[in-house]
């Protein structure tokens, strides 16, 4: 029989970097064949947990939070359009991209696991913030991405004023903080290894042909 491996990634909606890595991890699963032997799992993170529902401009966020320079902030978005670009997905960058709050995104992704919907929500929602220029924190927005996904927005939606699942996705939080992760995208391994960051597709292919194949 063959060695299924599981894989939790820990990653936000608005990351660029989780997307990136997510994009090149899947390719490097794709080019081993080793689709029938990976079980992928969604966990929450949010960058920006104070976010107010209005959201903040990104680029005076990310000048408050890591002291990025105009300048700065157009070199990393240029590499990230280009590291995109490579594995067909589309960074739209533009000066009034503002930068939202993610928590009820992350209710819904818990509610599709249930479907083995998680993956196809999860990268609905990421293209329609980084692609589409849509705010992720809108109920509107949220409903649209369920209904792409094949899921009951309805029943997905009334997720968002239920006490257990707030509480479900504030203890997976604490849980993966509680177990250092601090940065993300973080992609775990069997729950004992891990790799953190956007790692190129060969370093993923290194990995997952060790842990496979392990004896």
């Amino acid at each position: 029989m063959k060695k299924v491996l599981k894989i939790d990634i820990v990653s936000d909606v608005v990351c660029p970097w989780c997307t990136i890595g997510y994009k090149r991890l899947e390719r490097a699963i794709s080019e081993l064949g080793i689709e029938d032997q990976v079980e992928i799992e969604w966990q929450p993170f949010e960058l920006n947990p104070s976010m107010p529902a209005e959201g903040q401009n990104v680029q005076e966020h990310l000048t408050e939070k890591y002291g990025s320079t105009a300048k700065q902030l157009k070199e990393s978005q240029k590499h990230m359009v280009d590291a995109g670009a490579e594995l067909g997905f589309t960074f739209d960058y533009f000066d009034e991209m503002r930068m939202a709050n993610t928590f009820e995104a992350h209710i819904l992704l818990e509610y599709a696991k249930a479907f083995n919907k998680q993956t196809e929500l999860k990268m609905r929602l990421t293209t329609a913030f980084f692609s589409e220029r849509k705010d992720v924190s809108k109920k509107e927005v949220l409903k649209e991405a369920l209904l792409d996904v094949g899921l009951n927005a309805d029943e997905a939606l009334a997720k968002l004023d239920n006490d257990d699942a707030r509480y479900e996705v504030r203890s997976n939080q604490d849980y993966w903080k509680n177990l250092g992760v601090n940065s993300v995208p973080t992609i775990v391994f069997n729950r004992k290894s891990a790799v953190t960051g956007a790692q190129p597709v060969d370093v993923f292919k290194q990995v997952l042909t060790e842990l496979l194949y392990e004896k």
